[in-house]
């Protein structure tokens, strides 16, 4: 995992750069997404999770949730269209997950794509990690996490 300025980024994901959102490919059409390390520092402290229905369809950069934090509302896009098959009900109870751990079990929904293709779009890797760098490094970004209590 490449680590820029406290920003934690895992090279096997797919990134929206613009949108700070990452695509993970499960099996089959199958993709799940969350926000970034980035995002949930900008954010700071979520404290609300509102989910668009399982059964939604939804086009890429499509609204899949909303999140509310101090200091913000507004959307989680997804990188991919498609229809959702399942969102994360953990958030409902305990929104900070996604400011502790949004790569892992903070993740928000799970998408089935109607075209994996839009993946293509994205940005993986070292290729990620070099525009990551640059954004953080311009916007002098310093990621953080808060804790669980």
């Amino acid at each position: 995992m490449a680590e820029i300025q406290g920003c934690e980024l895992p090279e096997n994901l797919y990134y929206d750069i613009e949108k700070d959102v990452w695509a993970k490919p499960l099996d089959g059409n199958i993709v799940m997404l969350g926000m970034t390390d980035v995002a949930q520092t900008q954010a700071g402290k979520i404290l609300h999770v509102t989910f668009k229905k399982v059964g939604s369809m939804v086009r890429k950069r499509g609204n899949t949730a909303t999140i509310e934090s101090g200091k913000w509302v507004g959307p989680i896009p997804s990188p991919v269209s498609g229809e959702i098959i399942e969102v994360n009900e953990a958030l409902l109870k305990d929104p900070l997950l996604l400011n502790i751990s949004p790569y892992e079990d903070a993740w928000v929904s799970k998408v089935k794509a109607s075209d994996l293709n839009e993946l293509s779009g994205l940005l993986t890797g070292k290729e990620a990690v070099e525009k990551y760098r640059e954004k953080i490094t311009k916007d002098q970004i310093q990621c953080m996490r808060c804790s669980s209590q």
